[in-house]
């Protein structure tokens, strides 16, 4: 409140004394003509009053829009200052005492590594990007983490020992607490590098930055997704359950996972798994998976059950079955990230000053830890062919059918495929997995065009 505004009060509260004054005087003509006064200056008030509200909210709104201003050019002088940076390393240059003194303040507490911070706008954009949908670190427990080591104490089977009984001024009885673990982490380095051309650092920050967040993105997933993975075949290995139909499903759900994990359970398969259940039927004949109904492109197992499908690269069959995964993977796995990315850049490198590139070296820090190895139960389903399947997808490799294999269709086998495929039609190969794949391809094509002029085909 404005001084006017007070002064303005003070007369109020003096003239509402002085109406009462007057009542009580009796002196009736006289309060009344005191109201009058009384009614004016309060409708003065008010409206100043109103006027300083919006004023107020006016100033609030200017201020906000201030910040959201200053924090928008914070970030653009944070990128460019980032992006300038690379364009020195590049050059073998020192960067710009301002940009110098914005790139320490970004590096304040950051990884003992060294190299360059990114900054924080653009480490929550690769963060979104790399959360996609086929993203498994979305169904996992991710925690942040300030140190590279610690532990969590972790009550196995908490929702089922209940409170001892202990009498007042008793000591708590350690013999009938419930089992601890102590699941420890340790901080792994993860880092790749990617190569650019000299053109790439000429272009504007905006572009290179897009490139940057793309690629690392990508990889960051890539990582998650195979850490994953490989904790889920670690947890499961030797406990795998033959799935052959709607009985094998029922049974993991209803028996071999606990009721509670149930409830949370998602499924979590790979295109071969998912095509497999996506054609399997109950015994009335009604297919298990069903249309999500509140997410139209989502299926569900049983009409309970998320489904989420991977790609087979990602998620690979095992001797040509399909893992159908089941289970609540946040209780069962957690990611500890210490939420830093950071850079280095040369041009000096191995090959990089010959070849006119630029390294740029990325690394990150966490690990992964099995936190309730019982919340998830890998089934695997048998898909795979005998002959012509020979990455054991459950597809033909000859999709067209014509009997012969074309060089798309080989383009779409892996080397070891295509080798493994050359080894059931009988060709003798004189390339192998250590040559490149067009090399092999070329071969089982010639050794098929040879097997045709036998009149072997």
């Amino acid at each position: 409140m404005n001084k006017e505004l007070r002064e303005l009060l003070n007369r109020i509260n003096e003239k509402k004394a002085e109406v009462r004054k007057l009542v009580e005087d009796k002196k009736l003509e006289e309060a009344k003509a005191a109201k009058e006064e009384l009614r004016d200056l309060q409708e003065e008030f008010n409206l100043l009053a109103d006027l300083e509200e919006e004023e107020t909210e006016e100033a609030l709104k200017n201020a906000k829009k201030k910040q959201v201003m200053d924090t928008v050019e914070n970030v653009k002088k944070e990128i460019s200052a980032f992006v300038n940076a690379m364009k020195a390393a590049q050059k073998q240059q020192q960067v710009s005492k301002e940009d110098a003194e914005i790139l320490d303040a970004m590096s304040e507490g950051s990884d003992e590594d060294g190299g360059l911070t990114v900054p924080k706008d653009v480490r929550t954009k690769i963060k979104e990007l790399r959360r996609s949908e086929d993203a498994l670190e979305n169904l996992v427990n991710v925690e942040h983490v300030t140190t590279n080591k610690g532990s969590r104490v972790i009550e196995r089977e908490a929702d089922q020992t209940p409170f001892d009984n202990v009498d007042e001024d008793a000591e708590f009885p350690e013999e009938s607490t419930p089992q601890f673990d102590l699941i420890k982490y340790d901080i792994k380095k993860k880092g790749g590098i990617l190569k650019v051309t000299r053109e790439l650092l000429q272009d504007t920050a905006e572009n290179i930055m897009g490139y940057l967040k793309k690629w690392v993105s990508k990889k960051a997933k890539a990582t998650r997704n195979f850490m994953i993975i490989k904790k889920i075949k670690e947890i499961c290995a030797g406990l795998e359950v033959p799935v052959k139909g709607f009985d094998d499903l029922k049974d993991i759900f209803n028996v071999m996972l606990d009721p509670n994990i149930a409830l949370s359970s998602v499924v979590v398969t790979n295109q071969s798994g998912f095509n497999f259940l996506d054609k399997l039927k109950d015994e009335k004949g009604n297919y298990i998976m069903q249309p999500d109904p509140t997410e139209k492109t989502k299926k569900l197992l049983f009409g309970e059950y998320p489904v989420i499908k991977v790609s087979n690269r990602t998620l690979k069959n095992m001797d040509g079955k399909a893992p159908i995964i089941c289970g609540d993977l946040k209780e069962a796995i957690t990611i500890f990230d210490r939420e830093t990315l950071t850079i280095d850049i040369t041009n000096l490198a191995a090959g990089a000053w010959e070849k006119d590139q630029t390294k740029i070296k990325v690394r990150e820090r966490l690990d992964i830890q099995t936190v309730d190895p019982d919340a998830i139960i890998m089934g695997l389903a048998d898909v795979g062919m005998e002959k012509g399947d020979s990455n054991q997808d459950g597809i033909k490799d000859d999709r067209n059918g014509d009997g012969v294999y074309s060089q798309a269709e080989l383009n779409k086998l892996s080397r070891e495929n295509i080798l493994t495929l050359a080894e059931e039609n009988g060709y003798t190969m004189t390339k192998t997995a250590a040559d490149s794949k067009a090399e092999v391809v070329a071969d089982f094509l010639a050794q098929q065009e040879a097997a045709k002029q036998a009149g072997e085909l």
